[in-house]
């Protein structure tokens, strides 16, 4: 038994069977399959109601782009969803969208891009089949960077009947998840966590769900080898 594996075994006996039972329903629908990146996003009350939203529909992680804005997390909006998610954050290079980019398509994603391009794909006939995709959303007024477009696989976008051809970033991020995440579900074959992800993911969740964690694992990592 590797270590996440061993965490979960000591800490399932301390949460209730209640909180097991509901982590077990949450995990068996995350993915990994379509992922959220957000670049140099400024206004607290977005970044937060992207992570709940993200977290809400079952996409796991969360990719943050820090080249100008530190992103910051309204804990009135968030409600603690940020607890539940994997957060990468880009914030250590010259260019962290660039870094941003090559990270994730070498882990076998497409980028793509949301713009209100004539060339832009609408999002009812996006083709989700395709493979793994990372859907990026720009600054709330640049939108994206030229350095992701030139490098994006795909754009994407919402079509709108208004005269006001735009939209608060975390309605786009709601609308464009929504679509996306049940189209997944009922198209693709293996759109959810690994077995060894969902150990994983376990361990840190139920590394969360308990006061002084590491104290107990240590604890009970000694007796577990003293029975050896």
């Amino acid at each position: 038994m590797n270590d996440d594996g061993l965490v979960v075994s000591f800490l399932s006996g301390i949460v209730t069977q209640r909180r097991l039972a509901r982590m077990e329903e949450i995990i068996a629908r995350r993915t990994r399959y379509l992922t959220v990146v957000l670049e140099d996003i400024y206004h607290s009350q977005n970044a937060s109601a992207v992570l709940r939203t993200c977290e809400c529909f079952g996409v796991q992680d969360v990719h943050i782009i820090e080249n100008f804005n530190l992103y910051n997390i309204n804990p009135m909006v968030v409600q603690g969803s940020d607890k539940w998610l994997t957060m990468h954050r880009y914030n250590q290079s010259d260019d962290n969208s660039v870094e941003a980019v090559k990270q994730l398509k070498s882990n076998g994603y497409r980028i793509v891009v949301t713009s209100l391009s004539e060339e832009s794909t609408d999002l009812k006939d996006f083709d989700v089949e395709r493979g793994k995709c990372a859907i990026v959303f720009g600054n709330e007024h640049q939108g994206v960077s030229e350095s992701v477009m030139e490098q994006a696989d795909e754009c994407l976008k919402i079509s709108m009947c208004g005269f006001t051809q735009s939209l608060n970033i975390s309605v786009s991020v709601g609308i464009i998840i929504s679509e996306l995440t049940q189209k997944i579900i009922t198209r693709v074959s293996r759109w959810q966590l690994t077995d060894a992800e969902k150990t994983e993911l376990r361990a840190v969740w139920l590394k969360r769900s308990v006061k002084n964690p590491q104290k107990l694992i240590d604890r009970l990592m000694e007796e577990y080898e003293q029975k050896k």
